[in-house]
């Protein structure tokens, strides 16, 4: 009985072993999950960035499978359990996913927008509200994106916090889910003020859901990494060097469009320790930001 028992130890240890060596730094599946900016509905982002996808299967040799989850709490859960492969996260998302994740995740590309793989939050204001300034939102209400968002949430809570006003203490926070619906809250005056993206909100403004007759820029965040491409580490190394070529070699304007990119940088996860700390100013619970 002890024998067996001691065959049935060893096979199961082999057994192991031979899956951790699977799935060790050697990871080479037949197929890769990429997950997108869960920035629009699934149907409409698949859509859009078809010609992404077969741009990935083409240099990389991989089926692909595009997933959109349904915000970046669900996207984090995803990643950190290995249900998906590569992600798109908004700066705050990935250093949450970083620090929650059970896999090692890395982030390799981050976004260029203008020129630059940084961008910009503001915080906006209902110009008959006549919120003139960023202290002038002292009693009123905010609105918010995400809260997991660097740019609808951390940079312009972080703005409000530099001239001395508390969520809750000073203001009423208000989270809305995403950029536009923030903007069109305060444009509506259901929230005297709120927080976005710059580029999302000049975007909001060529398009002409936005009237800046209505809407004005209280003022403009110094500038932030952009949005990283992310990836699982215990990829196969020559994959993820294909990855990297895929994403840093694209300048199909027609592809890089619906990710709202001119093209893709290098980034090293150091370069995201300025949202950690500014987390860190705030008191964040990043743990309950992670859902």
């Amino acid at each position: 009985m002890k024998k067996a028992i001691s065959y049935l130890a060893a096979a199961l240890f082999i057994l192991l072993s031979a899956v951790n060596t699977v799935h060790g730094d050697d990871r080479d599946p037949v197929a890769l999950k990429v997950a997108v900016l869960p920035d629009e509905s699934p149907a409409t982002l698949i859509k859009k960035n078809d010609s992404f996808k077969k741009y990935l299967e083409a240099q990389l040799g991989k089926d692909i499978e595009l997933v959109v989850t349904t915000d970046y709490s669900s996207m984090i859960e995803a990643m950190r359990h290995g249900r998906i492969d590569l992600a798109y996260f908004g700066p705050l998302s990935y250093v949450l996913c970083k620090q929650k994740s059970e896999l090692p995740i890395e982030a390799f590309a981050a976004q260029v927008s203008k020129g630059t793989p940084t961008y910009k939050a503001v915080v906006i204001a209902n110009v008959s509200a006549g919120v003139n300034s960023l202290a002038a939102i002292r009693g009123k209400n905010m609105a918010y994106g995400d809260r997991a968002s660097t740019s609808s949430h951390l940079i312009p809570k972080g703005m409000l916090a530099e001239v001395g006003l508390e969520a809750k203490k000073n203001y009423q926070e208000h989270f809305l889910g995403a950029h536009d619906a923030v903007a069109i809250a305060v444009q509506n005056g259901n929230a005297q003020a709120g927080g976005l993206s710059q580029p999302i909100f000049e975007s909001l403004v060529e398009r002409k859901i936005i009237d800046l007759a209505k809407v004005r820029v209280l003022q403009e965040s110094r500038p932030f990494p952009n949005y990283p491409w992310t990836m699982r580490s215990d990829l196969k190394a020559s994959l993820k060097e294909k990855i990297r070529a895929a994403f840093l070699g694209l300048k199909d304007a027609a592809i890089l469009k619906p990710l709202k990119a001119d093209g893709f940088a290098p980034i090293e996860d150091k370069d995201y320790d300025g949202i950690r700390e500014l987390g860190r100013l705030l008191n964040l619970d990043f743990a309950k930001l992670a859902g």
